[in-house]
């Protein structure tokens, strides 16, 4: 009994080794029992007549190999807490009360309890979530990208209106009111080492970076990487994204027209491009929605200080002509020209072509022309990515296009998805599939309540919003289709209308972050101070977007800080009959604000 305690305290002293094959685990405790039980079988064959001293001496001893299975279970416990790859039988030495060797540690943990597929805006919004409801939770984001969690907006706009070369490069940017700031959404310090994420008393939030989620199995709660790293987790998010969409005729392009192609979507995208309009004297934007023309004003803007030719090139009649009424799209065309953009309406592309002789492309469109440029910028949309839904077994909506999940986010047991693959069911509007900042934002923030144990369905109305340089800019929620009637109101802009302005009051570039923080509980009707403005000239107004006299989007031009109020007029469903009286609730004939 001497001995066996002795060992007891040796074992509670030593170095573990981390041997891996559990099986050896087994032999040794196996082996501690039986010498017990044979020290024991002696003394009773030697002294049949102290059963009672037997007995309690094997009361001890199976206590002793109690108290042994424990202390190398509790070691092995937190060896295991990382990676091992199956017949691994490395044996690393950890000190029982030291600071772990973190290069004897795999990169990643083997498991973690809450795992997000995806490193974007949604991803970041749901682990800032997850910790809120859980403030010891250990957080693991998978991203592909090679950057920390970041806001996308900034790339085709701040960072472009940036003067300063040093602070473009480090992806900061001058808002309008001349604030300094990082498109990141929290600095590097913020953020957990991956491999120490599973030491962590308090938990935290980590990042693998550059890596990609090959294979997901619902069933056994495991992810696959690219590099066949496997973990384990209780809970997963995805929030994929997406990734730009293509042309046909750029795919089968020579690889000369595909080295002069940017397909805009991520910083690094970003930076090529940037890179890029330094060296070139003409670029072609083929696309006239809401990154088109963004993307068509900024360069513009580049192209009157460096002499740079900006075409931009779409079939539709005006910009935003799949989202803004004809004559307001036309409207708007006029200003992205205003900008030094050469705008080109109710062109496709056919074919692309490289010249030698010229070093640049050739863009024949439908009419026969031939456009000669030295880069191409496509933005015709966005491929929700649903890669994993094949091998993994969700199910993926055939209209919308990505993961159809229920009223919670949810797509299968403790899978959820949010952001700009998720296809979702809205109470109001039926199924949709959303792919703007502020929905990135919210249905973030709702997967991770409901990951740390909620159950709240997603009712949100979620804006967006548009900037065409300083002076132009809207703000919209709901279905905003150019195919549905329309009723427009239209007032005098004030130099208070504008992007610009907003910025200088708010202090803040991203508007959905101060928009989505209010709510419109009452709305209380305004009379106008001065007639609505009549003529062409749009420079403020409200548009109405209907079904059957029912509200069902609406976009408010160079109108700010009034989504709640078109939220609630969304969300009550109720018929109107005079939308000029409707208009009044936005207050745009405001005369306090007019600089007559």
């Amino acid at each position: 009994m001497i001995d066996v305690m002795r060992s007891l305290c040796h074992l509670s002293q030593f170095t573990v080794k981390r041997v891996v094959t559990r099986p050896c685990l087994l032999h040794q405790q196996s082996r501690f029992g039986s010498l017990l039980y044979t020290q024991s079988s002696k003394k009773y064959h030697t002294h049949q007549h102290a059963r009672n001293s037997r007995l309690q001496f094997w009361s001890l001893g199976t206590a002793a190999t109690g108290l042994a299975i424990y202390a190398i279970y509790k070691h092995k416990s937190i060896m295991n807490k990382h990676v091992a790859c199956e017949g691994d039988t490395e044996v690393t030495d950890v000190p029982k009360d030291d600071e772990p060797e973190w290069d004897k540690l795999p990169e990643i943990p083997g498991h973690s309890p809450y795992l997000i597929i995806g490193g974007g805006t949604a991803a970041f919004a749901a682990s800032r979530s997850i910790k809120v409801n859980d403030p010891k939770a250990q957080v693991l984001i998978i991203s592909s990208e090679d950057q920390l969690p970041y806001s996308r907006p900034p790339l085709s706009k701040g960072l472009w209106f940036t003067d300063d070369e040093d602070t473009v490069k480090n992806l900061r940017f001058k808002l309008w009111n001349g604030k300094e700031k990082s498109i990141f959404f929290q600095p590097s310090s913020f953020f957990v080492e991956p491999q120490k994420l599973p030491y962590e008393e308090n938990g935290g939030i980590a990042v693998v970076k550059g890596r990609t989620v090959t294979r997901l199995d619902p069933y056994m709660k495991k992810v696959i990487l690219d590099n066949g790293w496997e973990l384990t987790f209780d809970k997963c998010l995805l929030a994929t994204g997406g990734r730009p969409r293509n042309l046909q005729c750029v795919e089968e392009a020579s690889q000369e027209v595909k080295d002069r192609v940017t397909l805009f979507r991520n910083v690094a995208d970003f930076q090529r491009l940037h890179d890029v309009v330094k060296n070139v004297k003409s670029v072609a934007i083929i696309g006239g929605g809401f990154l088109g023309s963004e993307l068509a004003c900024a360069l513009g803007h580049k192209g009157l200080e460096s002499g740079m030719k900006v075409i931009q090139i779409f079939p539709e009649s005006g910009n935003m002509g799949e989202v803004l009424p004809e004559y307001l799209s036309q409207w708007t065309m006029e200003k992205v020209k205003s900008e030094g953009v050469d705008v080109r309406s109710n062109l496709y592309l056919r074919t692309v072509e490289y010249d030698e002789s010229s070093g640049q492309i050739q863009l024949k469109v439908n009419t026969g022309e031939k456009i000669s440029v030295d880069h191409l910028v496509v933005t015709v949309g966005l491929e929700p990515n649903v890669e994993l839904a094949e091998l993994s077994g969700l199910e993926t909506d055939d209209k919308y296009g990505g993961y159809r999940v229920n009223a919670e986010l949810q797509a299968r047991s403790n899978i959820w998805v949010a952001g700009d693959s998720a296809c979702f069911y809205d109470i109001k509007l039926g199924r949709r599939r959303v792919e703007h900042h502020d929905h990135a934002v919210v249905s973030g923030r709702l997967a991770g309540e409901n990951m740390a144990g909620n159950n709240k369905p997603y009712w949100h109305q979620s804006m967006f919003w548009s900037d065409l340089g300083p002076d132009v800019g809207y703000e919209a929620i709901g279905v905003v289709d150019s195919h549905l009637p329309t009723v427009g109101v239209y007032a005098k802009k004030t130099s208070a209308d504008s992007p610009k302005a907003v910025v200088e009051a708010t202090g803040e570039e991203m508007r959905s972050e101060t928009e989505t923080e209010q709510v419109a509980n009452t709305i209380q009707e305004t009379v106008p101070s001065s007639g609505q403005n009549e003529g062409d000239d749009f420079g403020k107004g409200v548009i109405f977007y209907v079904r059957e006299k029912v509200i069902v989007g609406v976009v408010l031009w160079n109108v700010f800080g009034k989504i709640p109020i078109a939220r609630k007029l969304i969300k009550d469903g109720l018929e109107h009959g005079d939308f000029g009286e409707v208009a009044k609730l936005f207050d745009i004939h405001d005369r306090d604000k007019d600089d007559s």
